[in-house]
């Protein structure tokens, strides 16, 4: 389930037409996978392009993916079923689902492709891997197609997106197209049972024999992602094998797996989609409560989510099971039975993501009987079994409930997907949701937004923006946002802009992703309390790159469509040293990449100096992560070598900083009381599980003594409490709310942080500082106009920690202890879950400055 209200590779590219008789083949089972380097994403150099631009025939099939992956994903090649031999994983008695009498990670493939052997109704294949290196497997259901009669489905798909206004004339179109459902199953690892489930339907549907089940897979494809975490599923966690909530990760896209279930959709373009949590008890089926997200066509969804949810609650109600008799109480739909607190407003979690591309019913279903965390360590086995198998029984119920409302509102349903691209393409403002449209539908419920006429994101000028502009396109485009490239300078809203400007034309069938990834958001601290998860985010003001928004007029320009963003990475001709401005995580990545290599670099007020001698190295980083060196001005600075991480922070951050590059060795208060060897680190990064006096005495004198040459970067209230424990920097930590989070407008000063970083920051459970010592910088404080530009920060209920306490107040400083430490304390989330891009470079900035003043880096062999 998700958290209480308040809360916050290497693969061989498997064939997706195999012949029929590998299936009788026996396989070889492979060895448990182990932890595969992590994929760095190329940046954006001729060298990723070749990646991201020349896709082949077959790859653009397979999908698009990110860079460096193979090109996994939902084949549209070919007709059903497409019998696809899946190699078998060791068994394993170590995978947590056996405990709860479930379907183990290495059961599945086996079981799958049995399925595949007595049914030419099921067909299967590897749409990815996860984190761990696991195969993610996708379940197609339908009737058999030939290649013709599969071609015949793809093109009625396209022209739904491509054409929607002729789509929509034609009368004919719903009869003829099989009505797409996505079943998405586990995404988090330790709520199991959606996975048997979705295999007892699988298996139900591909032996019976009724009329109902040959009508439905006669007009419907059914796809099943049987389990979207299976490092999860085997380790009995709720995060995959890097440590991420996946069901955050949506618009961020920053796993494998998030990105494989991204591609699913893009792919197949499901009119309802159900994914399968677990637990509350009765049963939680949505559509949910306010505040709803402004940009999906919520008068076309509302109505289907919410006949859905009814008839999920009569199916699971139908079954029988009483709290008396089974402790098992009714089911709820929040919408109807809750104030606030269950809300949709982030696109976010997965059923919150898929109306974006065209789902107009979409559910979380949270199953009722916990077996998870303390119940799965303390009930006996016999408890949990009983247990799980009444989940299974209801999630099953789930997945008929919705299969059977697609069959009975089959054309309807096709029919209200082409309308929420037909209103896209033809830039009609945005509905207003009548009151009463389904029973309970009030004021309190609508939220609307107003559409641009366009987004312009600048070529650029500065690298920074360049380089961000970039990445921010190829994520828009992998998004299946898109999107053109002026060939020509030309002049929108009285602003003039360069050729090879990117325009996003908001006349476009998925106009609400693109407006919700890069629109500022909104400020609703006043309409709701209680908000489940975030409330704030934007693209286009925390990934870095320039954003206009175009309001009115015409869009005369002359563009044309792109794949891939263009290559921006450059190596001056001018002989002599380099320079590297590092204001964005690319450059990071490129100079990370640089002195692992052990070239000579120079640091100084965030700009790295690369020799003459290592002119070749920088063309290769340029290349690989569209980065632009300079030539370098007078000398100066201090020597930088690789900066050694000890980070004591959460499983987003230790992501994010061996993303960008940095050699980290995670540490706790445990660990340092286990002894520790301080002579391999540079810096100290605190931000979860390190209690300074929780320290034993010899690790808190291990520490003090490397508080006198070794930096440290703190973030939030560990952070603080950290600082203030080990008497660092003199400065007071004040909270606001826990729950407050959102963009916010920050001022920056000329620090060795703050030089080059944007106008915005991201918090959750923001800090800002007092009674700031004369050793004290502040790099950079909230703005004392707003400070909130999107998202919700109210005060607590004895009216503190809100919003106006924090304006004007230092929001990140900057010092040096008595001792000689070079400390950085972070009252922002400049890292949070992966996601502000932009935001990246202030913590390698800090890491880079406290490193190189206190002189305690040493030279990499």
């Amino acid at each position: 389930m998700r958290f209480s209200r308040m809360s916050r590779l290497s693969a061989v590219l498997l064939s997706l037409a195999l012949p029929a008789t590998l299936l009788a083949s026996s396989g070889v089972a492979s060895a448990e996978p182990a932890e595969p380097p992590p994929v760095r994403d190329f940046g954006n150099g001729p060298e990723r392009n070749e990646v991201a631009a020349g896709v082949s025939d077959q790859a653009d099939a397979l999908g698009r993916t990110a860079q460096g992956e193979q090109p996994y994903g939902h084949s549209r090649e070919g007709g059903y079923p497409r019998r696809t031999w899946l190699p078998l994983p060791a068994e394993n008695p170590a995978d947590a689902s056996i405990k709860l009498g479930l379907m183990p990670y290495h059961g599945i493939a086996p079981k799958l492709n049995d399925l595949q052997r007595r049914s030419d109704r099921v067909s299967s294949e590897i749409i990815g891997r996860s984190h761990q290196g696991r195969d993610l497997y996708l379940v197609t259901v339908t009737a058999p197609e030939s290649s013709a009669e599969a071609r015949e489905q793809s093109r009625i798909r396209e022209r739904i997106e491509d054409d929607p206004a002729a789509a929509a004339r034609d009368r004919k179109l719903a009869k003829r197209y099989k009505a797409p459902v996505f079943f998405n199953n586990n995404i988090h690892g330790n709520e199991w049972e959606g996975t048997d489930a979705a295999l007892r339907v699988i298996e139900e549907l591909a032996t019976g024999n009724s009329r109902q089940i040959t009508d439905l897979l006669s007009r419907t494809r059914l796809y099943f992602n049987v389990t979207a975490n299976p490092d999860g599923r085997f380790n009995g966690m709720r995060a995959n094998g890097a440590g991420f909530d996946m069901n955050r990760d949506f618009i961020t896209a920053s796993q494998p797996e998030v990105r494989a279930m991204r591609q699913v959709m893009i792919d197949t373009q499901p009119v309802a989609m159900v994914d399968l949590h677990g637990y509350v008890n009765g049963t939680l089926i949505e559509p949910t409560t306010p505040p709803h997200g402004a940009n999906y066509e919520y008068d076309l969804f509302i109505k289907n989510t919410y006949a859905n949810g009814l008839g999920m609650e009569a199916a699971v109600n139908g079954l029988g099971y009483t709290f008396e008799k089974d402790e098992v109480r009714p089911a709820q739909i929040p919408f109807r039975d809750d104030p606030e607190g269950w809300d949709d407003w982030p696109p976010i979690f997965t059923p919150q993501y898929a109306p974006f591309h065209g789902a107009v019913a979409s559910h979380t279903v949270e199953i009722p009987l916990r077996v998870n965390n303390d119940a799965y360590d303390d009930e006996p086995v016999e408890e949990l079994r009983r247990r799980s198998a009444i989940n299974i029984d209801v999630a099953a119920a789930a997945i008929r409930a919705t299969y059977g409302f697609v069959q009975a509102g089959h054309d309807r349903l096709i029919n209200d997907q082409i309308e929420v691209f037909r209103r896209g393409t033809a830039g009609e403002p945005a509905k207003q949701v009548p009151l009463g449209i389904v029973p309970g539908f009030g004021p309190e419920d609508v939220y609307t937004t107003t559409y641009p006429r366009a987004y312009v994101i600048p070529a650029g000028t500065e690298q920074r923006s360049a380089t961000a502009a970039a990445r921010l396109v190829d994520h828009l485009i992998a998004n299946d946002v898109r999107v053109e490239r002026a060939e020509r300078s030309f002049r929108l809203d009285g602003k003039s802009y360069p050729a090879g400007s990117y325009v996003v034309d908001m006349h476009q069938p998925k106009r609400g992703l693109a407006n919700v990834m890069l629109e500022p958001g909104a400020d609703i601290s006043a309409r709701v309390d209680a908000m489940y998860d975030i409330s704030g985010w934007s693209h286009g003001l925390l990934w870095g790159a320039t954003v206009d928004t175009v309001t009115s007029g015409s869009l005369r320009v002359r563009a044309e469509p792109v794949k891939a963003a263009a290559p921006t990475g450059s190596v001056p001709r001018v002989p002599g040293s380099l320079a590297l401005k590092v204001a964005d995580a690319k450059e990071v990545l490129a100079l990370n990449e640089l002195l692992a290599q052990g070239v000579a670099v120079t640091w100084n007020a965030g700009t790295a100096v690369i020799p003459a001698a290592a002119r070749e190295a920088a063309r290769t980083v340029a290349d690989r992560y569209g980065v632009a060196f300079t030539p370098a001005g007078p000398a100066g600075g201090t020597p930088l070598s690789q900066v050694r991480v000890a980070a004591a922070a959460s499983a987003d951050e230790l992501f994010t900083l061996r993303e960008m590059g940095f050699a980290v060795t995670p540490v706790s208060t445990t660990v340092l009381n286990d002894g520790f060897d301080w002579s391999s680190t540079d810096v100290l990064f605190v931000s979860s599980g390190l209690n300074y006096a929780a320290l034993a005495p010899a690790a808190k004198a291990a520490l003090d003594a490397f508080l006198t040459t070794g930096g440290v970067i703190t973030r939030g209230g560990t952070g603080a409490a950290f600082n203030a424990a080990a008497g660092l920097l003199t400065a007071t930590a004040v909270a606001g709310r826990g729950d407050a989070n959102g963009v916010v407008v920050v001022d920056s000063s000329a620090g060795p942080v703050g030089t080059g970083s944007t106008g915005h920051s991201f918090v959750y459970s923001p800090r800002w500082f007092t009674g700031l010592g004369a050793e004290v910088t502040v790099e950079q404080s909230y703005a004392a106009d707003g400070p909130l530009v999107s998202g919700h920060w109210r005060p607590d209920e004895k009216g503190l920690g809100g919003q106006d306490a924090a304006r004007g107040q230092a929001a990140v400083i900057s010092g040096r202890d008595e001792r000689g430490a070079a400390v950085v304390m972070f009252g922002t989330e400049p890292m949070f879950r992966n996601h502000p891009k932009g935001l990246f470079s202030q913590v390698a900035k800090a890491l880079y400055w406290s490193a190189a003043v206190t002189g305690a880096t040493v030279t990499t062999p």
